[in-house]
């Protein structure tokens, strides 16, 4: 099993930033990407792979940057210019193979 822990989420203003951060532990082998989606429908934020190939939603590019701690299996996502409709539940995905493990998710909400 791998654990996922998030951290970072908050309340920013538009034109705000954030940095979220999620650390993988437990059966840590085999993890090959880890990213970030948002929302009930798991929307694409970002994801990198262990190689660093990052893949950017489209939303999100041009906003969001998302690097790699590989010895530490922890995912930086950085969010630029947010704004209101970037309200949402955001969540942390590690790829191993076979199967996904999800983090419960960290609220992130922009708002003056």
């Amino acid at each position: 099993q791998v654990q996922v822990a998030e951290s970072g989420g908050g309340l920013v203003q538009p034109g705000g930033s954030l940095r979220l951060s999620c650390a993988a532990s437990g059966s840590t082998s085999s993890i090959y990407a880890m990213g970030w989606y948002r929302g009930i429908q798991r929307e694409l934020v970002a994801i990198i792979n262990t190689n660093g190939r990052t893949n950017i939603g489209d939303s999100w590019k041009g906003r969001a940057t998302i690097s790699m701690d590989n010895a530490n299996n922890t995912v930086y996502l950085q969010m630029n210019s947010l704004k209101p409709e970037d309200t949402a539940v955001y969540y942390c995905n590690v790829k191993k193979t076979l199967r996904d493990f999800w983090g419960q998710g960290t609220q992130v909400t922009v708002s003056s």
